[in-house]
């Protein structure tokens, strides 16, 4: 299985549909869970599952927690796992990786409400999808222009499906009055 490391830490982050330095620090696969007071700290999934409760909770009270997993991974063990999470990261390996689209609309729909952000090979031309499923936040290839990057945001001024960000579908709207 692929697996993400953070070589080079990530810069900007376009949160919200706004450009921010990165504030989070990303752990590796092989490190322990363990808090570092007032550092955000973002952990393999698996290293957040495989921690007991206490333990999680001492990690998350000292500083804000995030967790990562591949586009690839089933996140179905990790959605009952998520208080006190501030950040769920999908890493995608590829653009032309679809199951983190998946894995956005399953976490969105479990209740998680914090930041879920799409990082590795994310592009311009993803960024609108990805938000209709539920994703806030994107960590856009290194080797792109996160300005241009953010205009991908919104590249279309009506969607036809329903979705996330969008609980009906454009007939529907239309029948209600709620779209030109």
């Amino acid at each position: 299985m692929w697996r993400y490391r953070m070589s080079n830490p990530i810069k900007k982050v376009i949160v919200n549909g706004r450009v921010q330095d990165d504030q989070w620090t990303w752990v590796e696969n092989d490190a322990p869970l363990a808090a570092a007071a007032g550092t955000p700290q973002v952990f393999p999934a698996a290293t957040w599952l495989a921690a007991e409760r206490a333990t999680r909770d001492e990690v998350a009270a000292n500083a804000p927690v995030g967790v990562w997993l591949n586009a690839a991974e089933d996140p179905t063990p990790l959605l009952a796992h998520l208080e006190g999470v501030a950040l769920v990261a999908v890493v995608f390996g590829a653009f032309k990786e679809g199951r983190g689209y998946s894995s956005a609309t399953l976490i969105r729909r479990a209740g998680f409400t914090g930041e879920l952000r799409a990082v590795g090979d994310v592009l311009r031309d993803q960024l609108f999808y990805l938000k209709r499923v539920g994703f806030n936040a994107f960590a856009v290839r290194a080797d792109r222009n996160i300005d241009d990057a953010l205009k991908g945001l919104n590249d279309f001024s009506e969607t036809y499906q329903a979705a996330n960000d969008e609980r009906r579908p454009l007939f529907r709207r239309r029948l209600d009055g709620g779209a030109a």
